[in-house]
């Protein structure tokens, strides 16, 4: 991978150690997390938000990698509206995180491995280039996708 993309392999990489911790986390009272990470970075680079799925250590059901990442972010800009961020994730987002991409105002979206069962932004659904729903979200996937998708490979094969 050269140019544009290869640009964002350190944030992936980084988004990559949060999906490894979210499956790390264990206990009696509830099991790990599916490994998905994200990162969201300012437009001029910097990391202003981290996130790793947080469902079953929160008992949250919205507590998917992209939201606790924009969550982050927008807590560090003292405002919901992410205009100019790029949000760099493990996995192609399912809807409510593509919806929460576009009410957030995100520019950009790149991910790893496609999610051909949930995924919103082309796979299954197209959600970030739907006019009725505002400005079109710029997305870019397969930055290490293959690494990705080992990753959630081998979390879903330990559980079988």
């Amino acid at each position: 991978m050269t140019g544009y993309l290869a640009s964002f392999e350190p944030a992936m990489r980084l988004a990559l150690a949060e999906a490894r911790a979210a499956s790390a986390r264990a206990d009696a009272s509830a099991g790990p997390d599916i490994p998905v990470g994200a990162v969201v970075l300012d437009a001029d680079g910097s990391v202003i938000g981290l996130g790793r799925n947080q469902r079953e250590a929160a008992a949250d059901p919205t507590a998917h990698a992209e939201l606790v990442a924009l969550r982050a972010a927008a807590k560090a800009r003292g405002s919901w509206r992410l205009d100019g961020c790029t949000l760099v994730v493990t996995l192609e987002p399912c809807t409510m995180c593509a919806g929460a991409l576009l009410a957030a105002r995100l520019a950009r979206l790149v991910y790893g491995a496609d999610d051909p069962r949930a995924g919103a932004a082309g796979s299954v659904w197209d959600v970030l280039h739907d006019p009725r729903l505002g400005p079109p979200v710029e997305v870019r996937g397969g930055v290490l996708a293959a690494e990705c998708a080992a990753l959630l490979q081998a979390f879903f094969d330990q559980r079988r």
